[in-house]
């Protein structure tokens, strides 16, 4: 359906809104709260580095990749932030092939076009107790770069457990492409952070796998995945220039993106009653769909 910005601004003054952290709102749309800015550090930066590696390995490797001068935000844009939001009609013919783009919104909320058509989706969840602390100390870099005023994690997990967070609830967001990559295995691929970080080759296998680019017999020989898993890490992407310095977006410096990058870094962070808040929340919303993840 088309929309004319007249019919967009009626239809988004009529929403339910709750102050939001760094935005002037969330608006509640098909149950989802949509942000200025997105709910972060499930991993996506990663996961962008590793798709975009797999699928270009035959145009480039470790010592020409665009990685090296461009943040993965940049190779993978944003449907909603970037691309969109730039141009309402932008011409994806500008974009080589293979398309990778990237979102933010639940599957719910996909255009019909995209659900129907022989595209891929890639996801990727955090256990929800590391989220919330990884989310936490995003923002606190956000408003330091803003000069605002920082809120308490305390405030911050509060929020998050009401699921008033950019596209919260975090558990319906995550359950709603877990539902699918069952159903339809061939169109959703859902990946875990803890897995990538417990053995990241075989994560990178099964992505090539998944999009129809499966490593051949030589570039096992050659350990190519084992290549981009190490081009990609954590470290050497932090460790670029790049990632230092600059900004993907106008409140998104590129060095926000990249933290320590561990599991179970929640321990340090949540109390007792907080953990046990969130693991309640766990068991109530995520496990009866057989979704579960590794917090240690």
């Amino acid at each position: 359906m088309e929309y004319h910005q007249e019919e967009m601004d009626e239809l988004i003054a009529s929403l339910p809104k709750e102050k939001a952290f760094l935005a002037p709102s969330l608006c509640l749309y098909q149950n989802f709260w949509f942000p200025v800015t997105p709910q972060p550090k499930t991993g996506t930066t990663w996961l962008k580095a590793l798709v975009f590696s797999i699928v270009n390995r035959h145009r480039f490797n470790p010592s020409n990749t665009p990685l090296l001068a461009s943040n993965p935000h940049e190779l993978v844009p944003f449907l909603e932030f970037t691309l969109y939001a730039n141009n309402a009609k932008p011409n994806l013919d500008d974009f080589p092939k293979p398309r990778i783009f990237s979102t933010h919104l639940p599957y719910s909320c996909l255009p019909e076009s995209m659900k129907r058509s022989n595209c891929q989706v890639i996801y990727i969840s955090h256990n929800p107790l590391d989220t919330v602390v990884s989310s936490w100390h995003f923002f606190k870099s956000l408003v330091q770069s803003e000069n605002q005023p920082e809120r308490s994690m305390e405030e911050h997990f509060e929020t998050f457990c009401q699921g008033i967070t950019g596209f919260g609830p975090f558990w319906d967001h995550t359950v709603g492409y877990w539902n699918e990559s069952l159903e339809k295995p061939h169109k959703v691929l859902f990946l875990k952070y803890e897995d990538l970080k417990e053995d990241v080759v075989a994560q990178v296998k099964k992505v090539a796998e998944f999009v129809g680019l499966p490593f051949s017999l030589g570039e096992e020989k050659e350990g190519v995945a084992q290549e981009i898993a190490e081009t990609c890490s954590l470290r050497k992407l932090k460790d670029l220039e790049v990632n230092k310095t600059g900004k993907f977006m106008p409140n998104f410096e590129n060095r926000s993106y990249f933290r320590k990058g561990e599991v179970g870094d929640w321990v340090n962070y949540l109390s007792p009653p907080m953990v046990a808040c969130l693991r309640r929340i766990m068991e109530e919303k995520m496990s009866p769909f057989g979704l579960e993840f590794k917090t240690c």
